[in-house]
């Protein structure tokens, strides 16, 4: 695997280190990100999203949904409720998972809801009023004569 330095990028840029800090994130994890369990992001609307993971043989109560420091981390932890069973074949899992979803600015999660097996998180983006573009409107010069006129009357 290659390791990327990015000092050069610190040096050089103001503002720019969560780039730098999402690029060292993606990079450390690629190898040993799991696949488990296995989910899907999708947008449903110009500002939201949803995240839908399979979580299948959970409950709500196994289930963990928290936003902490700009990340979404999904957990779940099975109580061994196993005793007594003998399995000939066992392949549901319930292992216990952590998953996390880095948030970008100005992204909120909504609400989740756990139906079917399915654990579905909605976000929305939503953009604070002073980021949203806005018109500004051109002003007219005022003309020569206006001016001076406007200028003698001060003087008197």
């Amino acid at each position: 695997m290659r390791h990327y330095d990015f000092a050069p990028l610190y040096r050089a840029t103001v503002g720019f280190d969560q780039i730098a800090d999402m690029m060292d994130r993606v990079l450390a994890n690629d190898v040993s990100q799991s696949t488990y369990p296995p989910y899907n992001i999708e947008k449903t609307a110009d500002h939201e999203y949803r995240i839908s993971i399979a979580v299948a043989g959970f409950s709500d109560d196994d289930l963990s949904v928290e936003v902490k420091e700009q990340a979404l981390v999904v957990s779940a932890r099975k109580a061994d409720t196993d005793e007594g069973r003998t399995y000939l074949h066992r392949g549901i899992a319930t292992r216990a998972f952590e998953r996390r979803f880095h948030l970008a600015d100005h992204v909120r999660v909504t609400g989740a809801t756990h139906e079917n097996g399915m654990l579905h998180i909605a976000l929305r983006r939503e953009i604070p009023e002073a980021l949203k573009p806005r018109r500004i409107e051109i002003a007219k010069p005022q003309k020569a004569v206006d001016k001076d006129v406007l200028e003698a009357e001060a003087v008197n």
